[in-house]
């Protein structure tokens, strides 16, 4: 097998495991509050990754204050911001619906960083814009879709956006923080900056607790560490535009596993949603592709 579909398996292995998190944070919301189960999630995965640091022999990066400030940033906006928002956006509304939006992250994400650095517009992404919008809108307006629902929805959109300006934040570092590093460093200011918060917040389902911790555990030892590690495996493997193509498995992997785990319905406007959604983000990855292929 050639180093590079090694690379591609590690890839879908890592965007199968985000996919799984919505399914995950719906049953984490059933049970446990938003900020507890993050601050949960946080600490059980600190330890692995301080462990890995430990055994690779990595060490945390000397940063300068204003370096500092935006690793917080990340940390509060990017880790705690997305998962509390998921995880509360989850108690309203479909995880089918969450796998969707969430799916349009690769196109949110360039969309900030031309609205907030004034990067050029890469090719097509005016286009793919439009299409993962015109397919979000499907599921938020399908028929039968309550008050609750839609604010549920609004909610994912707010943690792809938090998700969004994490990359956008990384993009500002003045001093390059490797991946296991950085990971670590939001991993554990994430924790602090969640503890306060959860310790005012009140159970709601004694009965779900026990799934829910579970769920939580899943979250912080397959998705956070694994789904890590299978990440950068791939991404050393291939390119960064290539890279990018994989994460239209992340919605799929979400809708599949919505139904076959939660039983969830899927409907027409589901499909219509999700085809929208992997139309603008392969065609915004494979443009790309083509982008750096090109002879200068």
């Amino acid at each position: 097998m050639s180093d590079k579909i090694k690379g591609y398996l590690y890839l879908t292995a890592a965007m199968t495991t985000v996919g799984s998190t919505v399914i995950a944070s719906k049953i984490i919301a059933a049970g446990v509050p938003p900020f507890t189960a993050t601050a949960l999630r946080f600490a059980m995965a600190l330890p692995v990754f301080i462990a890995i640091m430990l055994l690779t022999g990595r060490r945390l990066p000397k940063l300068s204050r204003r370096d500092r400030l935006l690793v917080v940033l990340q940390a509060v906006a990017g880790s705690v911001g997305y998962t509390t928002l998921l995880i509360a956006g989850l108690s309203l509304t479909s995880a089918a619906n969450a796998g969707i939006i969430i799916g349009t992250l690769p196109v949110v994400s360039g969309a900030i960083a031309i609205l907030l650095l004034g990067e050029r517009p890469r090719p097509g992404i005016y286009l793919a814009l439009a299409i993962a919008a015109s397919g979000v809108l499907a599921i938020v307006l399908q028929p039968g879709e309550g008050q609750s629902s839609v604010i549920g929805d609004v909610l994912i959109f707010g943690a792809v956006l938090c998700e969004g300006l994490f990359i956008l934040v990384n993009k500002r570092l003045r001093t390059p923080v490797e991946p296991l590093a950085l990971s670590t460093l939001v991993t554990a200011i994430g924790l602090a900056a969640c503890v306060i918060p959860a310790a005012f917040e009140t159970h709601l389902n004694s009965m779900q607790i026990q799934p829910a911790l579970w769920a939580i555990a899943y979250y912080a030892l397959v998705p956070t560490v694994a789904g890590f590690l299978f990440w950068y495996a791939g991404a050393r493997r291939v390119s960064g535009a290539e890279a990018s193509v994989f994460t239209a498995v992340a919605p799929v992997s979400a809708v599949f596993m919505a139904a076959s785990v939660l039983g969830e319905t899927i409907s027409l406007n589901h499909v219509l949603g999700i085809g929208c959604v992997l139309a603008a983000v392969l065609g915004l990855g494979l443009s790309e592709i083509r982008l750096r292929k090109r002879p200068a």
